[in-house]
């Protein structure tokens, strides 16, 4: 399988995510966890794109399991990206980041860190594998044999 397509997909899908992410935090919207459903768009439409074009790229050579590979790579590749930038920007940028987000969310704060840094991950794993199966719907070809009316 050619890697690059996917990685570049998703380092822009990643660079699309931290934009979004920084655009909030101007507004002071960033602590709001409501906004990271708009999350869920963003990395949909880089792995649909993705899909789509390797689709193209390949032509009659493209297979389920290419799609599969290929929105899944695009995925955690951006989910990766962002957990780190998410990890860096919490204890690095803004250091008072996680206790805003623990002050309106949770009441104890001990392990917040882990557990924040850990839900990120785990929520853009999820999104990635739910919306390569959805799109790869999509993009298979059917296996029922075309039925000629008599």
């Amino acid at each position: 399988m050619r890697f690059a397509l996917p990685i570049r997909f998703g380092i822009a899908v990643s660079g699309s995510l931290i934009a979004y992410f920084l655009v909030l935090s101007l507004f002071g919207l960033h602590t709001n966890v409501f906004y990271s459903l708009f999350n869920g768009v963003i990395t949909g439409f880089g792995i649909y794109e993705g899909i789509k074009y390797e689709r193209i790229a390949r032509g009659s050579q493209f297979t389920y399991a290419i799609g599969f590979k290929t929105g899944l790579v695009i995925g955690f590749v951006a989910t990766l990206i962002f957990t780190a930038f998410f990890a860096l920007y919490s204890t690095e940028i803004n250091q008072s980041f996680l206790q805003e987000l623990s002050s309106v969310w949770f009441k104890d704060f001990q392990n917040f860190e882990a557990i924040v840094f850990f839900t990120v991950a785990i929520m853009g794993f999820a999104t990635t594998l739910v919306l390569t199966l959805s799109f790869m719907q999509l993009f298979k070809t059917s296996n029922n044999p075309n039925e000629r009316s008599a």
